[in-house]
């Protein structure tokens, strides 16, 4: 590739939640976008969440306040622009006696259903769990509880979704493109970057944005700019097992030490517990589940459910980073999840760095970075757009998915309800475009495993910049935890004679 006779209106490093927010939002107001992402989109910490759009109930009780409030208000936005990968969840909060009293419990949950503009989510109620299906998978000890609700999300998707609605509107985003070095001449930001085979690409732009998560301060390194603020970083761990429960209720559970977790049902066939908060001093390639993170999470599920597991019993773990601005806190758990933008214009191009924040305030947190930066760059001219504007396979209503699903079901009998129900939940309305007319398998380039079919991932490579198998199996779908080594090979047969055709996307 060559770079363009002109420069880009804004380049975007990272190609995380907050990069691809950006991404789209600053394209969505007319400007000529780069995105440089190093790996895959959502390789790192933006696929390693808790899968959840929420509030933060924990941080009510270290006077986030605002963030909470922020959070609450997003979280019934993206509800509503991306209706396919986010969908309602209702949890249970068991009394635990000797940990929080219950009057404090029903005071946050009071606020947490109040402070931030809840409409559509039904309200907390307190349950019995003797009587509550809920109740059943735990020990005979918790009596008494909360229902409270939040929302699901895939949170690969959310990301590749709006990277590729960015595309839609214009923006080049580069995956598996490290930038090496950035500096400003002329009045325009020069990045040297090195793409997946070694060759060099040059690229300039009228302005940068660092996005890039726990690597923000190694970009600031790169680009000869001091740091504003600190960086934290803190690991969240997680587990998968065998589900523990048949129900569709999440759990949030308190700890002795004041730590809290979840138990969330997880691809039908599992349960995902998590996060821990630990102190992150090793490299960023190389993030894993610590034994001792793995013992305390099965220590923490035997304290509350009657089936017992022990790390023999985990199948799969993942850690991510989260980069959290230092705030002096003590503990891990209690260091803030609020975010900081700074915008430096000294070198006389536009240096916007984004520090810290959550999944569920990327939409704001992007919105805030372009608003900032619009009085710098003359091509953003287009006012705030993304909180009413569905995300791609998300214009159907809130309340829809089932009909969707339906639908798929009618057009495409062959379907398992299994995997029409996953299909219908990853691509919403956008199924139809490479299902088709299909009337079987066949119709699909033939089944490679667990309804994934040969067009859909040739779907995945043209579309979402899927290269290899755990691309498509641990962010573009979460089958990777039914493949068969056999079935991973069949997998990557397919994607290698895919990459020998001309259709791969940018």
């Amino acid at each position: 590739m060559t770079d363009p006779p002109q420069p880009y209106d804004v380049i975007v490093i990272g190609g995380g939640v907050n990069g691809a927010g950006v991404a789209r939002d600053a394209a969505g107001r007319g400007a000529r976008v780069l995105l440089i992402e190093a790996g895959d989109l959502a390789g790192g910490t933006s696929s390693a969440s808790t899968k959840l759009i929420h509030g933060g109930l924990r941080y009510l009780e270290h006077y986030e306040f605002s963030l909470v409030r922020e959070a609450l208000k997003e979280r019934e936005v993206l509800w509503r622009i991306a209706p396919h990968i986010i969908h309602p969840l209702r949890f249970v909060l068991p009394y635990r006696d000797g940990l929080r009293p219950r009057w404090l419990l029903r005071l946050g949950l009071f606020l947490y259903d109040h402070i931030g503009g809840r409409r559509k989510l039904p309200a907390t109620r307190s349950v019995d769990l003797r009587r509550h299906v809920a109740g059943a998978p735990l020990q005979s000890v918790y009596v008494h509880g909360f229902e409270y609700s939040d929302t699901a999300v895939d949170d690969a998707r959310l990301v590749l979704l709006n990277a590729r609605d960015a595309a839609d509107r214009g923006a080049r985003i580069r995956t598996r493109t490290r930038a090496k070095a950035m500096r400003v001449e002329n009045g325009l930001w020069v990045v040297e970057a090195t793409g997946e085979s070694g060759r060099a690409y040059r690229f300039t732009g009228r302005s940068l944005v660092n996005a890039a998560g726990p690597a923000v301060l190694d970009v600031l390194h790169r680009a000869a700019a001091p740091p504003d603020y600190q960086m934290r970083l803190v690991r969240g761990s997680h587990i998968v097992v065998r589900k523990l429960f048949d129900h569709d209720y999440a759990y949030f559970f308190q700890l002795p030490d004041g730590r809290i977790f979840f138990a969330i049902p997880y691809e039908r066939d599992f349960t995902l517990i998590g996060t821990t908060d630990a102190d992150h001093e090793g490299p960023l390639d190389a993030i894993h589940a610590s034994a001792e993170e793995i013992e305390y999470l099965c220590e923490g599920a035997n304290q509350y459910f009657r089936t017992a597991i022990n790390p023999a019993d985990v199948l799969w773990t993942y850690s991510g980073v989260r980069p959290l601005v230092e705030d002096g806190s003590g503990k891990p758990e209690a260091a803030t999840r609020g975010y900081r933008i700074d915008l430096d214009c000294d070198e006389g191009a536009p240096l916007l760095t984004i520090y810290g924040g959550k999944i569920t305030s990327y939409r704001h947190v992007a919105q805030h970075a372009v608003d900032e930066l619009a009085a710098h760059v003359a091509a953003l001219t287009g006012k705030r757009w993304t909180g009413r504007t569905p995300l791609p396979g998300g214009d159907f209503p809130v309340r829809g998915l089932a009909a969707l699903i339906a639908d798929i079901r009618l057009c495409h009998p062959f379907l398992p309800r299994a995997t029409a129900d996953r299909i219908a939940r990853a691509y919403g309305t956008e199924a139809r475009a490479w299902l088709g007319k299909a009337e079987g398998w066949d119709d699909l380039g033939g089944e490679i495993a667990h309804g994934l079919s040969a067009a859909e991932v040739e779907w995945m490579a043209a579309r979402e910049w899927a290269r290899t198998t755990d691309d498509v199996l641990w962010r573009r779908s979460k089958l990777g935890l039914h493949f068969t080594e056999a079935e991973v090979g069949r997998l990557r047969a397919r994607l290698e004679a895919i990459a020998a055709k001309p259709v791969l996307v940018e």
